[in-house]
């Protein structure tokens, strides 16, 4: 037998083993353990036929399934079409990012401006996508993709010949993303599902949406999905606990700092669907906004849907004018983690803070007291 340190906890003393013979692995610390397919579930953060796809695929597998409909190929194609437009335009936009001018000059620019390194641009696979209104159509178009799955995707959008004042009779596309810095959403399992884009240059001045998001689709659900997941899902898994925080730059900052269980909803209020994705890692959450009275209401807005669900529910603000992106850039991790620690609360001392605060008529004391009581 192999023994060596558990993947799956923080230890110095080996106590993992496995026994290539049985096929079998075990942690006689932690307790974890199985065979192949529970250590890709485990280690990956899975579900069962998920690890059974991974490995398959991993080993030229044929996996046979039922036979489809016509209904579910077309449908189960018109998927697969649109992840594979999706795989190429992350890839465009990175390539641009490196190797093309404006790329080099807005878009790096921008995220090293952030404090971004290297290697935590191409963890989140950021990109770029030039002003040009349709320079990703035009170079899609040339490698032969169908402009069906770039306006289904999101990518682009269809103007109307009359609207774009088209003489040739023929519909225009433009690009959704042109000119923003490119933040891509990957589903749990790794595969790109949206993008989403920051407007960068002095268009920010007065732009009520400095960020453009993709449209729902048969490929993503926004109130389905997190920003970040698949990059925290192991440390999530590891830690239990995950922190929530509400934008991109502010999971990307916190990783870059050392703190990898961190996931974002992106402004959006959290929905059931969300909260069962987290709950499959851990039972615990710490909800981490801004203090000013939009990251109140924040927090106030998720606390009892998560409580439903059965989670830990802690919350935590930041010092004035922090948010989780510029504190995380000016502390290490050990003085964040320690900041948490000792300014988390549990919802009940955050809800009597909030509620009871300034509040000394006997009458409004008990309502607000009720309130409280009950919250599931």
């Amino acid at each position: 037998n192999y023994i060596g340190l558990c993947p799956f906890h923080n230890e110095k003393t080996p106590s993992f083993s496995v026994s290539p013979s049985k096929g079998l692995c075990k942690c006689f610390s932690c307790g974890k353990g199985g065979n192949v397919v529970h250590f890709i579930m485990e280690h990956e953060q899975m579900s069962y036929p998920e690890a059974l796809r991974y490995l398959a695929k991993k080993y030229n597998i044929e996996i046979k399934e039922r036979e489809l409909t016509n209904e579910e190929k077309e449908v189960q194609s018109n998927r697969e079409s649109m992840f594979i437009v999706n795989n190429f335009a992350r890839d465009y936009f990175q390539n641009i990012l490196k190797n093309h001018a404006d790329g080099r000059s807005i878009g790096l620019a921008y995220f090293r401006q952030r404090g971004f390194r290297d290697d935590i641009i191409r963890k989140f696979r950021l990109g770029f996508d030039p002003n040009s209104r349709t320079a990703l159509y035009d170079e899609a178009i040339k490698k032969g993709y169908n402009p069906k799955y770039l306006v289904a995707t999101g990518l682009c959008f269809k103007v109307d010949k009359e609207e774009a004042g088209n003489k040739s009779g023929q519909d225009k596309y433009l690009d959704r993303f042109s000119g923003r810095a490119i933040f891509p959403w990957l589903s749990v399992s790794g595969k790109v599902v949206a993008f989403g884009g920051r407007v960068l240059d002095t268009r920010t001045k007065g732009v009520s949406q400095k960020y453009v998001n993709s449209p729902d689709s048969i490929i993503y659900h926004k109130e389905r999905e997190l920003y970040g997941l698949y990059q925290a899902k192991k440390a999530i898994a590891k830690e239990d606990c995950v922190y929530m925080v509400e934008g991109y730059t502010d999971v990307i900052s916190m990783h870059q700092c050392g703190i990898e269980n961190v996931v974002a909803n992106s402004g959006t209020a959290l929905s059931i669907h969300q909260i069962r994705l987290l709950h499959r890692f851990t039972s615990n959450i710490v909800l981490l906004y801004d203090g000013d009275a939009a990251g109140v209401h924040a927090a106030l807005r998720g606390t009892d849907m998560l409580l439903e669900e059965e989670m830990n529910v802690k919350v935590l603000f930041l010092p004035d004018g922090n948010d989780p992106d510029s504190f995380a850039r000016s502390h290490t991790a050990a003085d964040f983690r320690k900041y948490i620690e000792e300014n988390q609360k549990d919802f009940i001392q955050f809800k009597t803070d909030l509620s009871l605060n300034g509040v000394t008529d006997p009458v409004k004391r008990s309502q607000a007291i009720n309130s409280i009581v009950e919250s599931k």
